[in-house]
């Protein structure tokens, strides 16, 4: 009995001897990169420096009878000029605040007594932009320090019966680039 024990003790003295063992690295390198750019690019709605949309005049029928109708789409363009050069791309995120429907990310109305309708963004794909999420952001491609995207603004209904009134609102937008 002693033989086998003092064997199965040999074997596994034997066994923990020759296993492989786990070794660290002592050392490493940390690589890092960036870009530098000279200043922002120059920033122009519709090649215009007024940054005004104006939606068309349109009627409380083209609404119909359910909340989430949309009338009035209207295409303008966000012009980048003056750009580093090495500026390849610009993320637009539209900046939180008061006229911004943090539920559906359309733009409220601010005049007061106005329609009952909101206004909403699209991108160049026609997908909807959430401005309160940022989903759907438009990525701005830039090249030789010019790039441009087309948005598209439409009114959208916010009830089954849509009231006829002014309309007006507004959005700050940031850029990053990249």
């Amino acid at each position: 009995m002693n033989k086998t024990l003092l064997s199965t003790a040999l074997v596994a003295v034997i066994a923990a001897a020759l296993a492989p063992t786990a070794q660290a690295a002592s050392s490493g390198t940390i690589n890092f990169t960036g870009k530098v750019l000279a200043d922002t690019c120059v920033i122009k709605i519709n090649n215009s420096a007024s940054n005004v949309v104006a939606l068309p005049t349109v009627m409380t029928a083209a609404f119909g009878a359910a909340a989430g109708n949309v009338a009035g789409a209207t295409n303008f363009t966000v012009d980048l000029s003056n750009c580093d050069t090495n500026t390849a791309s610009a993320n637009m995120a539209f900046t939180a605040g008061p006229s911004i429907d943090t539920t559906s990310g359309n733009l409220k109305n601010a005049t007061v007594g106005g329609s009952n309708v909101q206004i909403q963004l699209l991108n160049s794909a026609s997908a909807v932009i959430n401005t309160s999420t940022q989903a759907n952001a438009p990525v701005i491609a830039v090249s030789g320090g010019t790039g441009s995207t087309t948005l598209t603004a439409q009114y959208v209904s916010t009830a089954t019966a849509t009231t006829a009134g002014l309309v007006t609102s507004s959005v700050g937008f940031t850029l990053t680039y990249l």
